[in-house]
């Protein structure tokens, strides 16, 4: 019988029209009690959501989506290659952030790789048709177009740090200058002198300014920045393996290390291991993350946790918040936010 009242009088799906007339109200009362509106009272509230479940009304959130110039959906865009996505923790922990933050909501999340030009082009095509109400932009580089081309498109947008300190859209980072500092004075704070440092890709901010932190850290502490000790990587574990194997070689004297990633400090160990160096006997090793990989190397690694799934709950909320502003873009300019979270350095075996 249930399954019969479901279909509604028409035989169909539940109209609105339907659930009014079984509730005593008019449609417009209905509407505002499912779009949860205060200006309803308790009593009719009540009604109208016996009739919904009485009937088996599922609103048409499409329909209400295009009267609203909505499409209730968000595109997390990610312009690193698939393999890179998947192969790091940064990644699946902002993923699971974001898909919390939007558990509560009615929105949906597209995940949308944008790491090749043909990928870029698909993309632009794809946001200029508006079928997305905001993007939120991971892993962005100094040089990547995308941000621009949203600014263009007026669509809104938050970015998972700035692409510089200039930076002009909505963005969420950690303290990467503090962390970094963090790192290189609890391997000062341990008795080490001749601290090397993997960078991260250089063409991200954020890498940058872990690089000032590693230097202001050292310089306050009265030593002097050796800039053979510093090592470009790329947040991969065979940049970081190449970049030890390099160090290793111009300074065979160095006795501790700062990667800017966990995956960065794996390779760096592997490389350590090679040549008969040991962790922390002969060399410390701290990275940057405190992802799973950081707990589970042998010895565990010290690292600099960043909030990274906070980092992604505090972006959707800021998005939701672009969204919902309709004011004409130069007006938005002026709420433009760069928000950065704290980060904390965990002590463990291999320091």
């Amino acid at each position: 019988m249930a399954s019969h009242a479901a279909r509604g009088r028409s035989g169909g799906r539940p109209t609105l029209e339907e659930v009014a007339a079984r509730a005593g109200v008019g449609r417009g009362t209905v509407s505002r009690v499912i779009n949860g509106s205060p200006r309803v009272s308790d009593a009719t509230r009540a009604a109208v959501e016996a009739a919904v479940a009485e009937l088996g009304y599922v609103p048409n959130t499409a329909a209400r989506a295009l009267a609203a110039n909505r499409t209730d959906a968000i595109a997390l865009v990610v312009p690193e290659p698939e393999t890179r996505f998947f192969a790091e923790p940064y990644f699946s922990d902002m993923l699971r952030g974001v898909g919390a933050a939007l558990s509560d909501t009615a929105m949906q999340l597209l995940l949308i790789f944008a790491g090749s030009d043909r990928e870029r082009q698909r993309l632009a095509q794809y946001l200029a048709a508006h079928r997305v109400d905001g993007v939120l932009l991971v892993s962005v580089h100094a040089d990547d177009p995308l941000p621009d081309m949203l600014a263009q498109l007026e669509i809104p947008a938050v970015i998972s740090g700035p692409r510089s300190a200039a930076e002009t859209l909505t963005s969420v980072d950690s303290d990467n200058y503090g962390g970094a500092r963090q790192a290189v004075e609890h391997l000062i704070g341990r008795g080490r002198r001749t601290i090397a440092h993997i960078t991260g890709r250089l063409d991200v901010y954020g890498a940058e300014r872990r690089i000032d932190g590693y230097r202001d850290a050292l310089r306050d502490a009265g030593h002097a920045v050796d800039e053979l000790l510093i090592e470009s990587g790329d947040f991969s574990e065979d940049g970081g393996r190449r970049a030890m194997a390099a160090l290793l070689e111009r300074r065979p004297d160095l006795d501790a290390v700062f990667a800017a990633s966990d995956v960065t400090a794996a390779g760096a160990r592997h490389a350590l291991r090679e040549a008969g160096r040991r962790i922390p006997d002969d060399v410390a090793l701290v990275g940057y993350d405190d992802s799973a990989i950081a707990r589970h190397m042998d010895p565990p690694l010290t690292s600099v946790r960043q909030p990274i799934e906070e980092m992604g709950r505090a972006m959707i909320d800021l998005l939701l918040a672009e969204v919902a502003d309709r004011r004409p873009p130069v007006s938005r300019e002026l709420g433009r936010r760069q928000m950065v979270l704290a980060t904390e350095l965990v002590a463990r075996a291999s320091s």
